[in-house]
């Protein structure tokens, strides 16, 4: 019987695969403030274009802003960095009105921060 029909979840994806999402947040302090912006959007999901766009750069410099923070961080892809911001989102964002500060917004509390 597999641990999930067990009742007890799924097998550590963590152990299995041997990365930690979160190591590296102690390397955050290394990043410049304009690598930390961009860290921090790269967090909501959006894409190089959209990205520059917010920033008002070049799609090729948010590459390289990425390709930057990746090596920083010791991260091998995008989806790694995306992750990594995501979690680290209370030590990135300066906005105490954030509503993604500290909890987990309820649903429906972004909704006035929808494009």
């Amino acid at each position: 019987m597999s641990a999930r029909s067990e009742g007890t979840g799924t097998a550590c994806a963590y152990r299995r695969t041997g990365t930690i999402p979160v190591y590296g947040t102690d390397r955050l302090g290394e990043l410049t403030y304009r690598e930390r912006e961009v860290l921090l959007l790269l967090g909501t999901g959006l894409g190089n274009r959209r990205l520059a766009s917010e920033l008002g750069i070049a799609e090729r410099t948010v590459k390289a802003h990425i390709a930057r923070i990746a090596e920083k961080l010791e991260r091998e892809t995008r989806l790694q960095v995306s992750v990594l911001s995501a979690l680290s989102h209370d030590d990135l964002c300066v906005d105490p009105s954030c509503p993604g500060r500290h909890s987990v917004a309820p649903p429906g509390a972004l909704s006035a921060f929808a494009a």
